[in-house]
Parts: C-alpha cells; sequence; structure tokens
C-alpha cells in the first residue's frame, strides 16, 4: 500500500477554513489517488480556525485513512501561518501545497512528483479552465513575471517543492503567493505543469473582493525591495543621496554665479540647495540604517540553517 503514515516520501498540505462539505470527498478522493501510485505520503490537513463543523468531520475521519493528519488553530491565522504549521509537522521529502477546495483533484499530483523527480525543486500548476478572477489572476501573473522575470505562468496555483525550498525561505503574511519568486530568486529550478481547473466542490471563496488587489500589489512591491533593494542598500540609497548632493551643489554653483557675477538674488535656490543637501543626507544615513538591517537578515538566516542542520543531524541519530 503506497499511502504508508510512517517515513512518508510526500508530504500534502492543505490549510482549510469552513470546509464542512468538502473534507469527506477530499480525503475519499486522496484514498483513490493513493490505491494508484507507486510513492508513500500524508495528508496534513490544518482547521484554520473554523467555525462550522470542519474541526468536527476531521476528527471523525481521520481513524479511516491511514495518510490523514489533523491540527487545529484555535483561530483563523491566514493561509501562509497554516502552511507553516504544515512545514513544520511534515515528515516527507517533498511537499504539496493543495487548497481544500476540490478545484483540483489530488489525481494530478503525481504530473507534479514526476517534474519533481525530473531534476526541478518547485512545480507550480498553470490553471487551464474558466474561472470567476481570470482577468484579475491574468494582470496579476502577468506583473510578476516582469517584475521577477519569471517564466512560469501561474504563480497562485497549486505546488509541490522540495523540503529544502521552504527551509531557506521566510515566509512573511500572504507571502506564500511569491514562493515561486524567492525560489527563483535562492537559485532553485523551477517548472510548471498544466492543471485542469474545477468548480467548487461546496461552500464559497475565502478570497473574494477587490479589496485584495492593492494589498496584493503592496505585497508585491515588498517582495522585489526585498529581493533588490536589502541586497546593497548603501549603494542603492547612496546612489540617490549623491545625485541629489551633486544637484545641491549644483544649483548653488548656479546661485553663487547669479548672485555674484549677474548681481540677481534669488532666495528660492537658496532654499532649493538647502532642500537637496538635506534630502541628501538623509539618504545616506538610510542607507546605512538599511545596511544594518541587511547584516541583521543575513545573521537570522545563518541562524536559521544552523537549527535546521542541528534538527537533521538529531533525526539522523535518530535513525
Amino acid at each position: 500500500m503506497s499511502q504508508l503514515k510512517n517515513n512518508p516520501r510526500i508530504s500534502v498540505i492543505v490549510p482549510a477554513y469552513n470546509e464542512e462539505g468538502n473534507v469527506d470527498e477530499l480525503c475519499r478522493q486522496f484514498k483513490e489517488m493513493g490505491d494508484n501510485v507507486s510513492f508513500s505520503f500524508e495528508v496534513i490537513i490544518i482547521d484554520d480556525g473554523s467555525t462550522d463543523s470542519t474541526a468536527v468531520k476531521l476528527n471523525a475521519l481521520v481513524d479511516n485513512y491511514s495518510f490523514l493528519q489533523i491540527v487545529s488553530h484555535g483561530n483563523n491565522r491566514g493561509l501562509t501561518e497554516a502552511l507553516q504549521t504544515g512545514f513544520d509537522m511534515a515528515l516527507g521529502d517533498i511537499f504539496v501545497f493543495y487548497p481544500a477546495d476540490l478545484q483540483y483533484k489530488p489525481e494530478d499530483i503525481p504530473a507534479m512528483i514526476s517534474k519533481i523527480d525530473e531534476g526541478n525543486d518547485l512545480v507550480t500548476g498553470w490553471k487551464q479552465g474558466k474561472y470567476s478572477k481570470r482577468f484579475v489572476s491574468k494582470v496579476y501573473n502577468t506583473l510578476s513575471r516582469r517584475l521577477f522575470n519569471l517564466k512560469v505562468h501561474d504563480l497562485n496555483s497549486v505546488k509541490a517543492f522540495r523540503r529544502q525550498v521552504v527551509e531557506d525561505i521566510f515566509l512573511r503574511k500572504d507571502w506564500h503567493r511569491y514562493l515561486v519568486a524567492l525560489a527563483v530568486e535562492q537559485g532553485y529550478r523551477v517548472d510548471e505543469v498544466k492543471m485542469p481547473l474545477y468548480e467548487r466542490y461546496s461552500g464559497s471563496s475565502k478570497f473574494s473582493g477587490l479589496a485584495r488587489i492593492p494589498v496584493g500589489i503592496l505585497d508585491m512591491l515588498a517582495v522585489k525591495s526585498q529581493l533588490t533593494l536589502l541586497r546593497k542598500p548603501l549603494l542603492f540609497f547612496g546612489i540617490i543621496g549623491g545625485f541629489l548632493i551633486g544637484s545641491g551643489i549644483l544649483v548653488g554653483i548656479v546661485a553663487m554665479y547669479l548672485r555674484f557675477i549677474m548681481d540677481i538674488g534669488l532666495r528660492p535656490l537658496l532654499y532649493l540647495v538647502i532642500l537637496l543637501m538635506i534630502l541628501g543626507g538623509l539618504s545616506f544615513i538610510l542607507g546605512f540604517l538599511a545596511e544594518g538591517l541587511a547584516s541583521i537578515k543575513e545573521e537570522l538566516s545563518g541562524v536559521r540553517h544552523s537549527i535546521r542542520r542541528l534538527e537533521l543531524r538529531q533525526r539522523d541519530d535518530k535513525d
């Protein structure tokens, strides 16, 4: 039997919020998938503070499926934190992020695993079919591809990735949407596979509303700034500061020429010189502060990797 709970190769992580109408069918479909694949797997469903009977139904199902694990949050923490809970619990070498709404079928997971076996580190789905937010998704993905220089078509779909990918990446709230961009930045090999998209099996979408658009754009800019600005912040702010100070000196020379050669006094030019000099100085100060933050970020990353190496050593000793 492929669906082993001990030492699974694949860990499928399923965040669920108010999905009482889906979890029975979801588990049945995973059982069906397990009967047709050779790899061992576990399914970790994170009940993210559901207010319906999702938790009750999951607890009733756990004894019926050997691959199933359940963890519950006391309150709704959001998708990124639910995923992180799943990552912390997962035992597999490959993680799969799958939603609980059955818009994707578990039977399509082996196609992503095959891409991983070909040497890719992360494989993202490329939604095929009609869906309500198609236009917004297309705009978002087009902007993301150009901003992060990505070749894949769809950032907000199901994903399969090696454990090492998320161990090397720190995900802030809602940054799960940029896992592909962050993985590419770390040098991981990324590919995609076409995935059929189906109608939601039960319930309603938790991600509707135009308010998500500006939030998504701001998050996109925040991720881009982390990937570029925090690499060499003093260089970035130093160039701006140097330009401002240089402009201030140039305007000052013009002001002195007009005052002492042409006998024309223009007080606004003096104010402009002062403004440019102050802004230039502040830009250099921001650069030094950002350098400090970048150093702290690198040190924390080093600590995180050291802890992970220690955990792996302890796991190997137990084995």
